[in-house]
């Protein structure tokens, strides 16, 4: 049984870590968007075909994406303490967990990309649609399902580097269980901490699940 004067210290964590995920999130969709997008129309037979651009762009996307998110935590810490002030907290979180998040995302933005039909393009360039025309109401419209569902994903995974932030007092669920169930041996908090997550897992995937399906059935 969780002792009454444990439920203030979980809520917060529970709110801490809905502000890293959210905050993150919110900026990998948007630089993992652009990213995808530029490694999509960079590529050989792209848009803006641009092969050492595409080959730089790739390269950058699979460092960030080979680093071990407890590993880049910590080689990032001055660009955290640039951006925020600090190196510790909540906030200064939000820094590693989005560096991490935009290369994973722009993957996923390149492939859903890529499984738009080369004729629907085809035909909105045999009409005259321009570039910019092409890539949002196109390539972005069209991949819209998949587009979510790959953000999902990139959420679930952000829930889970959060709890790793923990390590360095970024707060959170995962802060609070090492401090409360690791360190001081409480059971009952480390259960508890354990619990909110994978609710908290479970409702992001059955939000993200639901949008894409009323995406796909445009």
């Amino acid at each position: 049984m969780i002792s009454p004067d444990l439920v203030p210290l979980l809520w917060q964590g529970l709110e801490e870590t809905a502000y890293m995920v959210g905050a993150s999130a919110a900026l990998a969709a948007v630089g993992g968007l652009l990213v995808g997008v530029l490694l999509v129309l960079t590529d050989r037979g792209g848009l803006l075909a641009a092969k050492p651009v595409n080959a730089l762009l790739g390269l950058v996307v699979n460092v960030g994406r080979s680093l071990p998110f407890i590993i880049l935590l910590m080689v990032i810490i001055p660009f955290t303490r640039t951006v925020v002030g600090t190196t510790i907290g909540t906030t200064a979180a939000i820094v590693p967990l989005t560096v991490s998040a935009i290369p994973f995302y722009a993957r996923i933005v390149e492939t859903a990309l890529r499984e738009v039909d080369r004729d629907v393009i085809s035909a909105a360039r045999a009409m005259g649609a321009s570039r910019w025309q092409i890539v949002v109401k196109v390539l972005l419209r069209e991949a819209r399902p998949g587009l979510v569902a790959g953000l999902t994903i990139t959420i679930v995974a952000l829930v889970g580097y959060s709890a790793m932030a923990g390590v360095v007092g970024g707060g959170g669920l995962g802060d609070l269980a090492l401090r409360y169930g690791y360190q001081r041996y409480e059971d009952d908090v480390m259960i508890a901490t354990v619990v909110l997550l994978v609710i908290f897992v479970q409702l992001i995937q059955m939000l993200g699940d639901l949008v894409a399906r009323r995406l796909s059935h445009r």
